[in-house]
């Protein structure tokens, strides 16, 4: 095996359907049984000095590149992306979720649930956007990580972002399934395949999931601008459908259903609606890995992900206020919301052009969430965390083909059997923790240079940047304990966040300037969106927490027997820098973290 095969430079003459074994495991450490024997021996070592180490953004978004062998094209501007945004983000999730939580939940103050988790949202994708613009990557969060937090941070991101986009892909396609069904008059299982001897949840069979999964990822992997164009038409006639759901809406609205009480559960049932409605925005990261197939990621990704989420909360606000100005809180289906409430208003007809909404939603979500799925898979395949055969580009249309299998038969597989039921209880908790983590790569990046920063300073940093963390988190245990109904532990646990950001902001010195585009009110806005995503991750139940910790504990596994033997044999093959030759640049390979 040569080091430019382990290295993945791409071979003259070779095609792209091939399957071998030197395509999945090129590396020295998969050669034999006797390879890998050794390379167990030697987890130890090989596993701290990917602890200990870090990459830059000339490796994400230049060297890494050579594994696909052909380039993702540079097709796509900033409306592009908005659209994609709008796309990605604007599901079924506020046609389902709004009429559940303002009945269960927040009743008449759900608008304020969606503000709260649009806010949060909109911190994450200020967040997104400058790193975006500096490390303009396929990958996305797994990229920024893995420069700023090192290779095991970016893998516990990558597989919760893969996992949360396989089972949420597979939702999609069931929901897509319930709401045909809807709109041609049918129980919404009457599409699905009934097979007695399997168990419940998993025995309600839905080939329509499947094939609606299949074309949206056949149509992502015809090319990204013809993909963008098909999407922008398709929002079009969704912003049709919310201009309608709107306009009808507050033609029926009466302010006394917002009475006696804004607030029948409290501002914890707000809080509570808000980490459960946040599912409705997740999507726009998926913007951020199509940086690398933008015109000029510097100007079009800030703009696309910026204007894409602002709109997107006001739209969400809006919807949810028409709906419980429509009909009392209490009297809400929480299962089919908007078309109860117009049927009561006497629009009955009407249901049709929601049921035709939400398939529209669901049907942009599944064919952006194809392209940027695909994309995060193909720079964790250029790592070689998993193998670098899913990181192939095909030469004609530019799309990482193998990924985008990989990735719909995944979801495939899980829609064929699964209910939606079963699929529910995994939640945004892996969103919320990853936007978290990348919030604090991004005062990493700011604050801490390696080679460059005095031990003091990074000193400084750490102990300001722990109290942000353990602040946040206190808050967040606080508020879902039993001594929430009392404020001076909120004034403590706020006081000590407060100080912590004042503190980085009088004391830490900035370490780097962005070259493009900076997040504004450095570094209260990233501080703010750390606080926020964790509070909203205590307000999700404890099944989430241990369906976390078991994948967790999972891909952990995975990644001392199979990814930390792959990533080091790619760093560490014949031509490729281990030592910071120059930490003040960046365009080393490694930089290993400075001990402080």
């Amino acid at each position: 095996m040569t080091s430019a095969a382990v290295r993945g430079e791409p071979a003259a003459g070779r095609r792209y359907w091939r399957w071998s074994k030197a395509d999945f495991f090129p590396e020295p450490s998969f050669q034999s049984w006797r390879a890998y024997g050794g390379a167990l021996l030697s987890t130890g070592p090989r596993l701290r000095d990917r602890v200990t180490s870090r990459s830059s953004e000339a490796v994400e978004a230049g060297t890494l590149l050579a594994q696909s062998e052909n380039p993702l094209r540079r097709c796509l501007s900033w409306v592009d992306l908005a659209f994609l945004g709008f796309g990605s983000v604007v599901g079924s999730g506020v046609f389902v979720l709004t009429g559940q939580e303002a009945r269960f939940d927040a009743g008449p103050a759900i608008p304020l649930a969606y503000a709260a988790a649009g806010f949060s949202a909109l911190l994450s994708s200020f967040c997104y956007a400058e790193l975006a613009t500096e490390i303009p990557s396929a990958g996305g969060s797994f990229s920024y990580l893995r420069v700023e937090l090192g290779d095991l941070a970016a893998f516990i991101a990558a597989g919760n972002i893969l996992l949360e986009a396989v089972v949420g892909a597979a939702g999609l396609g069931r929901s897509w399934t319930s709401y045909l069904a809807a709109l041609i008059g049918r129980d919404s299982d009457a599409l699905r395949i009934h097979v007695p001897a399997l168990a419940d949840g998993f025995n309600l069979l839905d080939p329509i999931a499947v094939v609606v999964l299949c074309a949206t990822s056949a149509l992502a992997v015809s090319g990204a601008r013809l993909t963008s164009t098909v999407n922008s038409i398709a929002s079009v006639v969704g912003i049709a459908i919310i201009a309608f759901v709107l306009a009808a809406g507050f033609s029926h609205f009466e302010p006394t259903n917002l009475a006696p009480s804004f607030f029948p559960f409290g501002a914890a049932g707000v809080f509570r609606a808000a980490a459960v409605v946040y599912w409705s925005y997740t999507g726009f990261d998926m913007v951020a890995t199509m940086a690398e197939e933008t015109k000029n990621p510097g100007h079009d990704v800030p703009l696309g992900l910026i204007s894409s989420m602002s709109a997107i909360t006001l739209v969400y606000c809006a919807m949810s206020l028409a709906l419980v100005g429509m009909q009392r809180y209490s009297d809400i289906d929480a299962n089919a919301a908007y078309s109860v409430a117009f049927a009561a208003a006497g629009m009955k007809w009407a249901r049709y052009i929601v049921a035709l909404g939400a398939l529209k939603g669901m049907t942009s979500g599944l064919l952006v969430g194809a392209l940027g799925q695909a994309r995060y898979t193909t720079q964790i395949a250029r790592t070689h965390m998993i193998p670098p055969y899913f990181a192939l580009v095909h030469p004609r249309t530019g799309t990482p083909i193998y990924a985008t299998i990989a990735v719909t038969l995944g979801a495939a597989c899980v829609a064929l059997f699964s209910s939606l039921d079963v699929l529910a209880s995994v939640s945004s908790i892996s969103t919320l923790f990853i936007f978290a983590l990348v919030a604090v790569a991004l005062l990493v990046r700011r604050y801490y240079v390696a080679g460059t920063t005095s031990p003091a300073q990074a000193r400084t940093f750490l102990a300001f940047l722990a109290l942000i963390v353990l602040s946040s988190t206190g808050l967040s245990v606080y508020y879902n304990s039993g001594y929430a109904a009392r404020w001076p532990g909120y004034v403590v646990f706020g006081a000590l966040w407060a100080a912590g950001t004042a503190g980085l902001a009088l004391f830490a010195k900035h370490q780097r300037v962005p070259k493009v585009y900076g997040a504004p009110l450095m570094p209260w806005l990233p501080a703010m969106s750390v606080a926020t995503n964790l509070f909203l991750m205590g307000s999700l139940g404890s099944l989430a927490y241990l369906r976390f910790g078991i994948c967790t504990a999972a891909m952990l596994v995975y990644y001392v027997l199979f990814g930390v033997h792959a990533t080091y044999d790619m760093v560490h093959s014949e031509g490729q820098t281990t030592t910071v030759a120059d930490a003040s640049t960046d365009s080393v390979e490694q930089r290993k973290i400075m001990p402080v």
